[in-house]
C-alpha cells in the first residue's frame, strides 16, 4: 500500500535530505593526501564502497610532474596538434572533442586513412582521477597514456621518434622545450605536457553536487528519487562509487558485440587472466550526458538504453560480473535514474584554441 506525500511533508524530506547532506559532503570537499575526498560508506547486498559526493578541491598531480601555467599551455597546443599524427591531420584533440565532452560522438573512432578503431574513445573529463587509462587499463598514468595513440597504426601511425624529429624542428616549440623543461623536444617531456594538460580538464559543480552541498533546490524532484534508486535499488554505486563515480575497476557487463571485428577480450588483454575476458573500466558517470554513445565499443546511444540494458541483468557472458543483475525498475523508476545521471553534468570547461607554433 502507497502512502500519498503532501507538498509540505515532501519539502520536509527534501529538506531533511539536503541537511544531512551539506553535513556529510562538506568533510568530503577536502582532498585527502592521496588526492581523493574521504566520505561515507554504502553497503548493498554485504557489499561495502564508497559513497558518491563532490570532488576533492586539489586534482590528484604527481611529484614527477607538477603542474605550472607554461607547462599547461604547451600540453594544450600539443594536444590540438595534427603533427602528432602520421599524416600531420589527427591530433588528440580529434578524437576527444571539448565540442563533444571531450570524446567522440561516432560509435568508434576513425583514425589515420580512415582506419576504424574498435572502441569507444573515452572521455578526457577527470582523467586525472583515474587509477589506470584507456578501456583495458594498459595505461598507469595519464603520461603514458598520452603518447600511446601516436604509435597506434590505426589511431596516429607515427612514431615516437620521427614525432620527435618533426617537433624539434619546429621553431616554436624549441623554445617553449628549453622555457619549461631546459631541454630540447623529447618524449617524456611532451607525455609530461600533454598530461598536465589534460588534469585540467575537470567536469564538476554539478546540479548533484550543489544538492550534496546542501542546495535543496539543485535538483528536481525525478532526479532526486533517482539519486535513492542509484544508491539502492538500481544498484549502481556498486561499480560507480566515489567522487568520480567509478571504483576503478574492471567489470563485463554482457555488452553485445557491436560490427564484424574479432571479440575484444578488454582487460584480459593486458592481464591475460580467464577472469577479465570481456572486463572493462568503470568509466566515469560525471558529465555523461556529453559523452554519448555509451559503454567501451559505443553500443548504446542513450542513457535510456543504457538503463533498459542494465535493467534487464545485461547481457548473457560465462564471465558477467556478480554486481549485474535483473533490477526490476518500473518506467518512472528508469526515468527518474536518467534524471538523476543528467544531474551529473557539470559546468562547461572553458576552452579557447590554442595558437599552434610555427
Amino acid at each position: 500500500m502507497q502512502t500519498k506525500l503532501t507538498s509540505a511533508g515532501l519539502i520536509g524530506i527534501l529538506g531533511l535530505i539536503s541537511a544531512t547532506a551539506l553535513s556529510s559532503f562538506v568533510q568530503s570537499s577536502q582532498a585527502s593526501p592521496s588526492g581523493h575526498a574521504p566520505h561515507g560508506i554504502v553497503t548493498i547486498d554485504g557489499v561495502t564502497v564508497p559513497d558518491i559526493g563532490p570532488l576533492p578541491t586539489a586534482t590528484p598531480t604527481p611529484s614527477t610532474n607538477l603542474n605550472y601555467a607554461a607547462k599547461i599551455e604547451l600540453g594544450k597546443q600539443l594536444y590540438f596538434d595534427g603533427r602528432l599524427s602520421k599524416n600531420n591531420a589527427i591530433s588528440c584533440a580529434f578524437c576527444h572533442n571539448p565540442g563533444t565532452g571531450f570524446a567522440d560522438p561516432r560509435q568508434t573512432s576513425i583514425g589515420i586513412d580512415g582506419g576504424v578503431g574498435g572502441r569507444q574513445s573515452p572521455t578526457v573529463y577527470n582523467t586525472a582521477f583515474n587509477h589506470l587509462q584507456f578501456w583495458d587499463g594498459r595505461a598507469r598514468s595519464l603520461e603514458e597514456q598520452a603518447i600511446g595513440p601516436i604509435h597506434n597504426p590505426i589511431e596516429m601511425g607515427e612514431t615516437h621518434e620521427n614525432v620527435v624529429r618533426k617537433l624539434g624542428k619546429i621553431k616554436g616549440y624549441q623554445q617553449q622545450f628549453r622555457a619549461v623543461f631546459g631541454t630540447d623536444v623529447n618524449l617524456q617531456d611532451l607525455a609530461n605536457a600533454i598530461a598536465a594538460y589534460e588534469r585540467t580538464i575537470i567536469s564538476t559543480n554539478s546540479a548533484f553536487d550543489k544538492y550534496a552541498l546542501g542546495d535543496p533546490k539543485a535538483m528536481d524532484e525525478s532526479a532526486v528519487r533517482g539519486l535513492t534508486l542509484f544508491k539502492g535499488k538500481a544498484r549502481c554505486i556498486l561499480c560507480h562509487s566515489g567522487s568520480n563515480f567509478t571504483d576503478n575497476q574492471f567489470h563485463n557487463l554482457g555488452v553485445p558485440q557491436v560490427g564484424p571485428a574479432k571479440e575484444d577480450l578488454g582487460r584480459h588483454d593486458v592481464t591475460r587472466a580467464e577472469r577479465d575476458k570481456g572486463a572493462f573500466k568503470t568509466p566515469t558517470l560525471r558529465s555523461i550526458t556529453e559523452t554519448a554513445p555509451y559503454m567501451h565499443d559505443g553500443a548504446f546511444k542513450t542513457l535510456e538504453e543504457v538503463v533498459d540494458f542494465l535493467n534487464e541483468g545485461g547481457g548473457a557472458n560465462q564471465n558477467l560480473s556478480a554486481f549485474v543483475k535483473p533490477l526490476n525498475l518500473t518506467s518512472e523508476e528508469k526515468t527518474d535514474l536518467v534524471a538523476f545521471l543528467k544531474a551529473l553534468t557539470g559546468e562547461p570547461v572553458k576552452f579557447q584554441m590554442p595558437k599552434l607554433p610555427k
